[in-house]
């Protein structure tokens, strides 16, 4: 098995971010500095940081309520990281990245398997978001938005987006560039005063209180992964240590 498919179904992180920490020199498999596609078999000692790999665990998949201040990594090196906000009692990551300075939905897991098929852009799952802007915003900006604005050297894709008051909108996304709404907020004009995640495909916010978290229900979590993961649904029948929301 590739070293970063084995990091990944342990739940310390993604394969994406264990690639990046075999890159960085912080893995190391029965004594010697790993490099990407090493292969591991049964009873070879990894380590991430001098602390061992533990063996696969049963899917956990969790919606936090993120509220600004908090980074969303699970480096312990780095203050106010989610993993350590959660407390969660077992090793999870999060799903994407929501900014420090934006608040709202973001999951959480210990399922390295699930994580490209929920964040790859192609193929469209939805992402919404509630907008508070410094200054009201006119029809036609709110057109120009849906339509698709040049960030970083791209044009974003169309995308929907609706009034909800005179300075705050709704957007929909299917695609995650860096700092995305921000970006076709200014290239506007405007500036963003609040950024609030509301829904990540079939799992929406509520009225869950910022800083608080849940565990997905079975039907959330079977409308979030592929169809070949999709009997890991109500695997996660034993719920430690979740906060009141």
């Amino acid at each position: 098995m590739r070293l970063n498919k084995f990091i990944g179904e342990s739940g310390a992180c993604s394969r994406r971010e264990a690639d990046k920490w075999i890159e960085q020199g912080r893995v190391k498999v029965n004594g010697q500095l790993a490099v990407l596609g090493t292969q591991v078999e049964a009873g070879d000692e990894v380590l991430i940081d001098g602390r061992p790999v533990e063996p696969k665990r049963r899917p956990v998949y969790l919606a936090l309520n993120k509220p600004v201040g908090i980074t969303c990594t699970c480096d312990p090196r780095i203050a106010g990281n989610i993993v350590d906000f959660v407390g969660y009692p077992e090793r999870i990551f999060p799903i994407g990245r929501l900014d420090k300075d934006s608040e709202g939905l973001i999951l959480l897991t210990n399922d390295g398997d699930i994580v490209n098929g929920i964040l790859r852009a192609q193929y469209g799952h939805e992402k919404e978001y509630i907008v508070d802007l410094d200054r009201p915003i006119t029809d036609l900006n709110i057109n120009l938005l849906a339509s698709g604005v040049r960030i970083l050297g791209v044009m974003t894709r169309p995308c929907k987006v609706w009034r909800v008051g005179p300075s705050t909108i709704r957007m929909v996304l299917t695609q995650g560039l860096n700092r995305q709404i921000r970006r076709m907020c200014s290239a506007l004009g405007y500036q963003v005063r609040r950024l609030q995640r509301v829904r990540i495909m079939n799992v929406h916010l509520g009225r869950m209180g910022a800083g608080k978290w849940r565990l997905l229900t079975d039907a959330e979590v079977k409308g979030l992964t592929r169809p070949a993961l999709a009997k890991l649904a109500g695997i996660d029948a034993v719920r430690p240590g979740s906060r009141a929301v």
